[in-house]
């Protein structure tokens, strides 16, 4: 096995100003990557147009989860980047790189423009995004928690996803806004392509503001082999924890891309509720996601990662179900955020812990290129392929209750790996 030495830089001093320079970041990437899903109704039509209405929704969620492919080489790539070069250029290039996709999602000519090329254009932009996020999760978690001592990595951890509720609450605002002020004309026209402009414009910032973060990893001395052939060594001592961190995110991502940013989609298409009021189901979710996520974190510092992991996803097991019914019977807006909000404080309470969990299950020298590995499998798999499976569930079985079944079924094999691994809370890693 090839020799990997890291002495760890001392931990710089950690402040609200560190926090929101990552968190910020973080969000700029992911509202980039995310706002793509608000407006799967509208890509469906302009960039795939079939006669059946719900085929080309399935069309336009299939071009969402195909970003996802190229998650886990952009997390191999630029998660073996930040563990050999550092966290903070790994982290501005990502942006730089998610700054491109957007662009070419922006600028990206309809079906009636081009005609096939179209969707080709769309996916390959779509694909570039993917590639840059899936560095970015490693790289930006692995950061916060080398701030954070032994018994606020909970909290320190839980960023990821209030800059992940942030990014989620702002496009959805961006959307509701575009919705609600926009004639049906201009938003087909070009109203959908503003978000992703914006996207393009904030991309900057971010970069400025990475530019003034400390270096967490420290030096790193590698004896004689390759960078694949570390990383492919480090793996296969730790291919346990690995396969345990892909099935603890199987969960957590299923939620989060069903709950928060599908069901604006599923009240649209199914119920027949107008989309400026569906996507105050995605404003709701995020809003609660950014104070929830951050009590959870505070909490498993306190009680430790799996208990709090363990109660929040039992409690989404059993009222999942119940919250699809509730608005299929009354397929109104405050039960429609009611259900969200609910749903939304259970996913929060298990995905903050979660993710943090996980990353602390690595060692340093290899923690970022494992995390995005990990996480961007996971969501690859799992998160991305969510909206199309569950719709053409619907499809196949009628049934409208068909993604709480599929979140249930999700939740509980993610849960398998809290029987085995061991508590990380306050433990040095």
């Amino acid at each position: 096995m090839s020799a990997v030495m890291t002495s760890a830089a001392p931990r710089p001093k950690a402040s609200f100003t560190t926090i929101a320079a990552i968190t910020i970041g973080n969000g700029l990437e992911f509202f980039d990557f995310i706002t793509y899903s608000f407006f799967a109704v509208v890509i469906g039509h302009l960039f795939f147009p079939v006669k059946s209405s719900t085929v080309g929704l399935m069309l336009a969620l299939g071009s969402f989860g195909i970003a996802f492919l190229a998650r886990p080489v952009g997390g191999l790539v630029l998660g073996l980047y930040a563990d050999r070069s550092g966290r903070k250029p790994a982290m501005t290039l990502t942006l730089i790189l998610m700054a491109v996709g957007s662009l070419g999602v922006a600028l990206a000519p309809t079906y009636e423009q081009i005609g096939v090329w179209a969707p080709i254009w769309l996916v390959g932009a779509r694909l570039i995004q993917g590639f840059s996020l899936g560095g970015e999760v490693g790289a930006s978690t692995s950061l916060l928690l080398e701030y954070a001592d032994d018994h606020s990595r909970g909290y320190f951890g839980s960023y990821q996803f209030v800059s992940q509720g942030l990014s989620s609450l702002f496009g959805a605002a961006v959307a509701t806004l575009l919705t609600n002020t926009l004639s049906h004309d201009a938003l087909y026209s070009w109203g959908w392509r503003i978000p992703f402009f914006i996207g393009v414009l904030l991309v900057p910032i971010g970069v400025y503001i990475r530019r003034h973060l400390d270096e967490t990893l420290g030096p790193v001395a590698h004896k004689g082999e390759s960078a694949t052939a570390t990383i492919k060594d480090a793996f296969q001592a730790h291919a346990r924890l690995i396969w345990s961190g892909v099935l603890m995110v199987l969960g957590g991502t299923v939620a989060t891309y069903i709950i928060v940013f599908y069901i604006p989609t599923y009240a649209t298409h199914f119920l027949h509720m107008p989309l400026s009021l569906t996507l105050w189901a995605s404003v709701t979710a995020s809003a609660v996601l950014i104070p929830v996520s951050i009590y959870a974190g505070r909490l498993s510092d306190r009680v430790g990662r799996i208990p709090v992991t363990w109660w929040a996803r039992a409690a989404l097991v059993v009222l999942v179900v119940p919250g699809f019914m509730l608005l299929i019977a009354h397929p109104t807006e405050w039960v429609l955020i009611g259900v969200v909000a609910v749903l939304s404080v259970l996913l929060a309470l298990q995905a903050s812990p979660g993710i943090t969990f996980i990353t602390e299950l690595y060692p340093r020298p290899i923690r970022a290129t494992s995390l995005s590995v990990v996480y961007s499998v996971g969501v690859a798999v799992f998160g991305g392929s969510a909206q199309l499976i569950v719709t053409w569930l619907i499809q196949v079985t009628g049934s409208e209750l068909a993604p709480a079944w599929y979140m249930i079924v999700a939740t509980l094999l993610s849960s398998l790996p809290l029987l085995w691994l061991k508590e990380t809370a306050g433990k040095p890693i």
